[in-house]
């Protein structure tokens, strides 16, 4: 097994295939809510004032998005899969929490999906938090009252404000120590010597909850808190590099070590992280929820928050009769229905699976059920082959990015289209060779799509994306399943993705400021759409 650090070693399966939650967007809402959720907790008493700065993709399109109703929400402490946030202004007003929104202006030393948020407590503690949101609903806090920090939830971690007083890293270090406290990583960041700092300890599990009250009574400590980010995995004691991997070489050598598949190396890698029965736990809520979201819209279609879509899933269904044989054929035309159904449930504020973002979150269940339909598999082929995509996923965060602002759709569609190859090569017992030949096919066919959302929502030209995104993870894996080779890597195309995203115009990286977005009839059509600022 290949010695090449990993770069990713805590991240969850399930932070690939996930979060669980309402749409219409991983980063911007799920991240967002997350972002605010933890920004809550560092305050001690019950948030009565916020005022959220968005900059930059936020700024541009938070309405269309739910952005706004998802900080609130996360002020308020809902979870990403809690259908209440689409009431969170109301809700917020019976709880008494006085909030509001400013627009910065567009900043490139600022990333893309970054809001500032100024809170007040019932005790008039006062708190300024930056957050940033990564992309299918990861977040890093990134700066906490002027002073930079960089905290993600990888690890459970104890962020601790205190004054920059000689001894006290010592005694929290010591009693951390006598507690049984494996700390992974600490950092200290201060304003000035002898002035406000803040320390994070970065640990392997949770202490007992006798530690933070023994925390909290050191002198010169003003505030601790154990910061969890709702459904992040921190990192488990026991987890050995052998079961780890963060590129595609390191993929390919352990499933040829261990004699496994991708899905068979992935799922061993979360049953290290989590534990078998979370593990499994985990994969039947996703596949639970991923029957419901790609069956339920085309049974009971539903408008969308913008009015733009609504019973297109419904529509490719039933035309399937007339269509399917001179065109896409039975199986794939139902796919294509699925996956628009996920749009279409995500675009009305639904509960979904973000695979990897909730924006392309309807090309990998779309494929794999539909396949797996087509070729009686049973619950565990069908576990398999999410486990592939998940690994695919993974991959791709860490060498790229999934998040439509940062990498345009190229890095939403276009990654969950290759998890999606992927995953059927997997279903149809191909090789892992052949499973991450197929994932390579479909990212060069849809290398450079730009993310231009009409009206800065999720729905046009979002859904027929996640359409032809299916079609290439078709195409991708009959190609590779047939001997057909890619003559660039995995690795080498998932690192050229990464390089025409950092290239893209901002106009084409979520901002609804180019492309189909800037069009003379979609802004026509904005002025009448029931979700657009």
């Amino acid at each position: 097994m290949s010695a090449t650090p990993q770069t990713l070693a805590t991240t969850s399966a399930f932070e690939v295939l996930g979060p669980v939650m309402v749409g219409p967007s991983s980063s911007h809402t799920a991240g967002a809510l997350r972002c605010a959720r933890v920004a809550a907790s560092l305050l001690e008493g019950r948030v009565v004032h916020v005022r959220f700065t968005l900059w930059n993709s936020f700024a541009h399109t938070y309405h269309g998005h739910g952005t706004d109703r998802a900080l609130v929400a996360g002020i308020l402490g809902l979870d990403t899969d809690d259908e209440r946030i689409r009431d969170a202004f109301d809700l917020a007003r019976e709880a008494g929490l006085d909030f509001s929104f400013t627009t910065a202006p567009d900043d490139a030393s600022v990333h893309p999906n970054t809001v500032d948020i100024d809170m007040e407590d019932e005790g008039g503690a006062r708190c300024q938090v930056r957050g940033e949101s990564l992309g299918g609903g990861k977040m890093r806090i990134s700066r906490i009252d002027g002073v930079g920090v960089d905290i993600t939830g990888a690890y459970t971690t104890l962020f601790v404000a205190h004054r920059d007083a000689p001894g006290l890293l010592a005694s929290l270090t010591h009693l951390l120590a006598m507690a049984e406290v494996n700390i992974a990583f600490l950092r200290t960041y201060r304003t000035e010597q002898g002035g406000q700092a803040y320390s994070v300890f970065e640990t392997d599990g949770a202490p007992d909850d006798s530690v933070l009250p023994m925390v909290r009574r050191l002198r010169d400590v003003n505030f601790a808190t154990f910061i969890r980010v709702p459904g992040s995995m921190a990192a488990a004691p026991g987890v050995t590099a052998e079961e780890l991997f963060d590129d595609g070489a390191q993929l390919l050598a352990a499933c040829a070590e261990r004699g496994l598949s991708i899905g068979g190396v992935m799922e061993l890698r979360e049953r290290g992280l989590t534990g078998r029965e979370a593990a499994e736990a985990s994969m039947r809520r996703v596949i639970e929820v991923m029957r419901a979201e790609t069956s339920e819209p085309i049974e009971r279609p539903a408008r969308s928050l913008g009015g733009f879509i609504g019973g297109e899933a419904r529509a490719v269904s039933e035309g399937a009769a007339r269509w399917a044989g001179p065109l896409m054929g039975d199986v794939q035309t139902q796919a294509v229905a699925r996956a628009m159904a996920v749009l279409e449930r995500s675009a009305a504020m639904g509960v979904i699976v973000a695979a990897p973002t909730a924006g392309s979150a309807g090309v990998v269940p779309g494929c794999v059920l539909a396949v797996a339909d087509a070729v009686d598999a049973g619950e565990k082929d069908v576990a398999s082959a999410l486990w592939c995509a998940a690994a695919v996923g993974l991959n791709i965060q860490t060498h790229a990015c999934v998040a439509g602002a940062e990498g345009g759709c190229q890095a939403e569609v276009g990654s969950a289209s290759a998890m999606a190859a992927a995953a059927l090569v997997e279903l149809l017992g191909g090789t892992p060779e052949v499973a991450l030949t197929a994932a390579s096919l479909a990212i060069s066919n849809l290398l450079g799509l730009v993310c231009d959302p009409v009206g800065g929502l999720v729905e046009v030209p979002c859904q027929a994306r996640n359409a032809i995104g299916v079609a290439a993870a078709f195409s991708a894996a009959q190609l590779a399943l047939s001997g057909v080779r890619s003559l660039v890597p995995f690795d080498e195309v998932v690192r050229a993705m990464a390089e025409v995203g950092r290239a893209l115009p901002a106009t084409l990286r979520e901002t609804a400021a180019g492309g189909l977005a800037a069009t003379p009839s979609a802004r026509a059509a904005c002025t009448r759409c029931a979700g657009c600022a």
